[in-house]
């Protein structure tokens, strides 16, 4: 069976409350809880907190998976019309980059690229098992559940202790675009790695919410200082790996799609302390999602930079019809460096001539970088420091890049046999910014002063 044909599957075994009856009405409501959606009244016999699993066989139109670039969704099989999945605590040895690797802690052997999948009305079971030396726990961000099932430890739960598995289980009566991350000593912990996407698609979606193309991206930061393999959880203003998916450019796999289809993306916020201005090139997107919510046709707005804060979920939609490779990233400067490219002196201007005549008689091979910018640094090859990559190296299509960090690309493509990277866009004839010829600049009246 495909992955596409058991994940429908799965949605049309599992859900919330009888309705074949007739008799089941939502009650509780003059107890002390919020009432409940109205479109949800018929369906529930208990408030939130005692929800109904729906009835197998209602109607679960087909929805595309999400595609989580670097990452993994979590595989699940039905249980008596329940969803499992099991969701393990663990030390991961993550690569962020080519020659950068760090001892981090993450879920099912990933690092921000663990991804739970599920379908509004789902009775969902998951089984979280710590396998690291220290007490957790699982906070389900932005979801409706029974409070006992929130996942704060010391509020809502005992923390998971090392070795053992505990069971959350709520029936999931919202869709939209979530997350997932420790509640026992935070900082540390989502410093370290815990921290995921959790995705619920519409039961029954509108022609307004199908895409072709679903992907997801969660932003985190890191201090790493060169010649080390430990993220610093404790760091607060200089962060040096800037990551999607727990991924920094060059590592970062390419969003590819097929001219004219529509496409979301859905960007997670789990960093420490900063906000991410997400610029994507060529095109106008609408946001249609905040936090989980849909909003109306009538109220998505456009951009080409969408905000997300620490904590927030966004969606933005597009159809692909401008062909070529197309550059996403923060639009915060500093956040598309890497490593080698934080805590550098200001040279910017400075006259190293002398410097260098003097420096370089004891130390032959001298050389001061930086005065005229970073830019030139890619094209050095310079020893750098064990595990640590420099600010930029890495060779594009035309030249080598003068970026890292929170950076990817959207590549679309007229025809595609699959979805693997297609290599670099071949532009068409006289499509590519180059030289002016003599003769461009006389018939246009251009004069260059000499």
């Amino acid at each position: 069976m495909k992955r596409r044909d058991l994940l429908t599957a799965g949605g049309l075994t599992v859900g919330a409350a009888l309705l074949a009856s007739g008799q089941v009405q939502a009650q509780g409501k003059n107890q002390g809880q919020q009432p409940l959606p109205k479109q949800w009244e018929e369906y529930y016999s208990g408030g939130p907190a005692d929800v109904k699993p729906l009835s197998p066989g209602l109607p679960n139109k087909d929805y595309t998976p999400v595609v989580v670039p670097n990452g993994e969704t979590l595989p699940f099989k039905i249980v008596d019309g329940v969803k499992i999945i099991h969701l393990i605590a663990e030390k991961v040895e993550h690569e962020f980059a080519p020659g950068l690797m760090a001892h981090c802690w993450g879920y099912n052997g990933r690092v921000n690229s663990t991804v739970i999948e599920a379908v509004e009305g789902d009775r969902i079971r998951i089984y979280v098992t710590n396998k690291l030396d220290v007490p957790t726990s699982v906070h389900w961000h932005g979801i409706y559940l029974p409070n006992g099932m929130d996942g704060v430890s010391g509020v809502t739960q005992r923390p998971i202790p090392p070795g053992e598995t505990f069971k959350y289980e709520w029936t999931i009566r919202q869709f939209g675009t979530f997350m997932y991350h420790s509640h026992f000593d935070t900082m540390t912990q989502e410093g370290m790695g815990l921290t995921g996407m959790f995705i619920i698609h519409p039961r029954n979606p509108t022609e307004d919410q199908k895409v072709d193309r679903d992907f997801v991206l969660i932003s985190n930061e890191y201090r790493v200082d060169p010649g080390t393999y430990r993220p610093n959880p404790n760091e607060m203003t200089d962060f040096n790996i800037l990551t999607f998916n727990g991924r920094a450019f060059p590592g970062t796999e390419p969003l590819v799609v097929r001219q004219g289809q529509r496409v979301r993306i859905r960007f997670g916020n789990l960093s420490q302390m900063d906000h991410h201005p997400i610029h994507l090139h060529g095109y106008k997107f609408k946001i249609t999602a905040t936090d989980g919510e849909r909003i109306p046709l009538s109220a998505q707005w456009p951009e080409t930079t969408v905000l997300v804060a620490v904590g927030q979920t966004r969606d933005v939609e597009f159809i692909a019809d401008a062909p070529g490779d197309w550059i996403m990233h923060c639009h915060m400067t500093h956040h598309i460096m890497n490593q080698m490219g934080h805590g550098m002196p200001n040279m910017i201007g400075v006259e190293t001539s002398e410097i260098d005549s003097q420096v370089g008689a004891m130390l032959p091979g001298y050389m001061t970088m930086g005065q005229d910018g970073m830019g030139a640094m890619a094209y050095m090859s310079m020893p750098v420091p064990e595990n640590s990559i420099p600010m930029s190296s890495v060779q594009l299509q035309f030249s080598k890049s003068t970026v890292g960090g929170m950076f990817t690309m959207v590549k679309v493509r007229e025809k595609l046999d699959s979805y693997d990277d297609p290599g670099w866009y071949d532009n068409p004839k006289d499509t590519v910014a180059e030289a002016a010829s003599p003769h461009e600049l006389h018939r246009d009246g251009i004069h260059l002063g000499s």
